[in-house]
């Protein structure tokens, strides 16, 4: 919804800009609606799996918790920190569980883990809450604070809630976008690795660390009832440190022997017969230095021992499964992301499945419940796995993960509502990026990570989620760099997705500043032909458009038309939208009356027939230059010409995209103002409603093109109800 359209020009200025990312090139006919949510599918359940049998120790800890969530209470942050591993989530589960079975609460939870999930989560929360869709639109649009909107509805709640923000391991991510608040209506529980008090002003900090070994042994036989004595799982329960992750693995190892079945005894010499797990003398009597350990060590012959009983049950492709999903992150993975798994004699495709099943078997992955079946590796697991990767593995293993990202991410994806199963890649597409350069693979395999960041991100941009789009494409141009040279065509692919984003946001003068550097890196490294400087050279005008540069922009937009018409064709989409753009710029108030206006609106017909012809008249780049060519003639006084355009435009809108969908709203911006410069005052009135409603809806009563649209609907009425009324 941000575009040049809504920014700084005035009059059709801010209403035909707007079509500025339509990079399609397939031949798609229907959007999905908008109201279609672009988020997680629940917030009313924790994405975790399997609920521990019975929560150990932690009794001081839960009594604090279930009083916090009584009837009558509020105002509270609670955050529950320690290392990785010692069962945070597993009591903030616990404590969710009874808030919303036994006190009545709403329960919410939220992956706070990186920034795109916790921003698409917080929004599910308001929309759980009663946000509306134009009002949720507004908001991942960048065009109303989204903090504010989420916060402001938790507030207004007509029902107690409880807020889980669960791996909020990076704090900054909370900070910078307001997300942590507090609210007389409810209560929040963070469960975060990060101690440090500055992170957390006000909130009450409960620390949680490695069991007492009682507790510890219990949680052993909790798991494996039958394995041995409370003393043979004491003794196991001390070489594993009293980590509640590294517990739960080894009791989920001795609960699912079947044909030969291990005592803890046997687990026992096993573990003290293996490689060491970095568990020094103290060990022994159950004490842990938890400020100088890394929780990954003491897991590593725990998930090593289960894979070497799957090995010898004949499951030996466990291994390379586990070790590429530890090329990804913990959070939830959409089960079809594995569908074309292929590791040449190491895993074949039809061995997937059972290798599965027995990682799941030896609880070295859990199912998640939702809308999209996932799986969930806890992420200490996973970094483990891949320290302990061996690396002549790791090109093999970081390219297949990026193979099957590719094969999921869509390479066009439609403008609105994406598929859910798409955003949940968002933390393992990062993910991947960290774990080639940390493993230093090569060129051509960061440079497919890389591919896959730019396909996340267009698809993020194209939900109309600019925010986390930005945040995604920063984050993934710094991680590539590690990796490959500032002037490789995947980081400024990236990099130009940066400027969009800045520029949707209504950053403009950081837009067009990047895209000046990355216009002049493109043509030195790519050339001056190259795909990415002619983006560059394209996507320049927005910004200076609305920057008050209009004069700047005919001769880059017409270069890439000539050069898109030479190399591609005049009926390619790309071309299309070049000579769309081309013809956008007549709209602009600047080119009033200069000859190079009447030369854009010219091409207006033609650039119309291929589009019909190509594309066909429901496309939405054939609906964008119709509106453009609206705003052409009408700028031009043409305006009885521009009728038909734009009402051809906004019928074809409503056709596709919801209600408030901002190029609906624009497009009918444009027609109140034909009609109204036509003396069609009443018409210009009816529709003026609509768009101060639809406007309201996405943005509240105080924002500025709210009040212009208001400012429009008074004019229009003051001269409707100045003509003359018939005897």
């Amino acid at each position: 919804m941000r575009g040049p359209n809504e920014a700084r020009a005035d009059g059709y200025g801010r209403v035909y800009q707007a079509s500025g990312d339509q990079h399609i090139v397939e031949h798609h006919h229907h959007a999905p609606e908008w109201s279609e949510w672009s988020g997680p599918d629940s917030v009313r359940h924790p994405a975790v799996g399997r609920a521990p049998v019975t929560l150990r120790d932690r009794v001081g800890e839960m009594d604090r918790l279930r009083a916090a969530v009584e009837p009558g209470t509020g105002n509270g942050v609670y955050v529950l920190h320690g290392l990785g591993g010692c069962g945070k989530t597993a009591v903030a589960y616990t404590l969710f569980r009874y808030a919303t079975e036994q006190v009545g609460r709403v329960g919410l939870w939220v992956n706070a883990s990186d920034p795109a999930s916790l921003r698409s989560g917080m929004l599910a929360v308001a929309a759980d809450r009663g946000a509306t869709d134009a009002e949720l639109s507004g908001a991942r649009g960048g065009l109303r604070p989204a903090a504010d909107l989420v916060w402001h509805y938790l507030d207004r709640s007509s029902e107690p809630w409880l807020l889980v923000l669960d791996n909020a391991d990076t704090p900054a991510i909370l900070r910078a976008g307001g997300w942590l608040r507090t609210s007389p209506a409810g209560i929040v529980v963070v469960t975060t690795r990060q101690a440090a008090a500055r992170w957390w002003p006000g909130a009450e900090l409960l620390q949680f660390g490695v069991l007492p070994r009682q507790d510890a042994a219990l949680v052993l036989q909790d798991i494996a009832p039958h394995a041995g004595t409370l003393d043979d799982a004491a003794e196991v329960a001390d070489r594993l440190g009293h980590l509640p992750l590294a517990l739960t693995l080894a009791g989920g190892f001795l609960a699912h022997q079947v044909i030969d079945p291990w005592s803890l005894a046997d687990y026992r010499v096993r573990l003290d017969g293996g490689t060491d797990i970095g568990i020094g003398p103290a060990a022994s009597i159950g004490a842990v230095d938890e400020t100088h350990f890394d929780p990954r060590h003491l897991l590593n012959s725990t998930w090593q021992l289960s894979l070497d009983s799957l090995t010898a049950q004949g499951l030996p492709e466990a291994t390379p499964l586990l070790r590429l999903l530890s090329c990804w992150a913990g959070d939830p993975l959409p089960l079809k992301l594995l569908a074309r798994a292929e590791l040449g004699a190491q895993l074949h495709g039809s061995r997937v499945e059972s290798a599965l099943r027995g990682l799941l078997d030896h609880s070295l992955t859990e199912l998640v419940q939702g809308q999209v079946r996932c799986l969930r590796v806890h992420g200490i697991l996973l970094d483990s796995v891949a320290h302990a990767t061996p690396g002549d593995q790791r090109e093999q293993l970081a390219a297949t993960a990026a193979r099957l990202l590719l094969a999921m991410l869509p390479e066009v994806p439609e403008r609105g509502a994406q598929d859910p199963a798409v955003l949940l890649l968002a933390p393992h597409v990062m993910a991947l990026l960290r774990r080639v350069t940390r493993w230093g693979t090569g060129p051509s395999t960061v440079e497919s990570a890389a591919d896959c960041a730019h396909r996340l991100v267009v698809a993020v941009h194209r939900s109309g989620d600019y925010a986390s789009a930005l945040t995604l494409a920063t984050d993934a141009v710094a991680l590539a760099t590690e990796g490959l040279p500032g002037d490789n065509a995947s980081v400024l692919r990236l990099r130009l997705r940066v400027g969009r984003a800045l520029f949707r946001l209504g950053r403009f003068e950081e837009s067009e500043a990047l895209y000046q550097e990355l216009r002049s890196q493109c043509e030195r490294a790519l050339g001056p032909d190259a795909p990415e400087t002619l983006e560059a050279c394209l996507k320049i005008g927005s910004p200076l458009a609305n920057l008050g540069r209009i004069q700047e922009v005919p001769p880059l937009r017409r270069r890439v038309v000539r050069v898109r018409e030479e190399t591609l064709g005049r009926q390619h989409p790309l071309t299309l939208m070049a000579r769309s753009s081309f013809m956008e710029i007549a709209s602009n108030p600047g080119m009033a009356g200069l000859p190079e206006q009447a030369e854009m609106i010219a091409t207006g017909p033609e650039l119309l027939a291929d589009c019909y012809g190509t594309l066909g008249e429901l496309h939405a780049l054939t609906l964008t230059a119709e509106l453009n060519f609206a705003a052409g003639l009408s700028r031009a006084s043409r305006h009885a010409e521009a009728l038909p355009h734009v009402l051809k435009a906004l019928t074809g809108y409503e056709q596709i995209f919801a209600p408030d969908y901002f190029l609906v709203l624009n497009a009918r911006h444009a027609l109140c103002q034909i009609l109204a410069a036509l003396g069609r005052h009443s018409e210009a009135v009816e529709q003026g409603e609509v768009l101060v409603a639809g406007r309201v809806r996405v943005l509240g009563p105080d924002h500025p093109w709210t009040r212009t649209a208001q400012d429009l609907l008074a004019e229009y009425r003051e001269a409707d109800a100045s003509l003359p009324t018939e005897e």
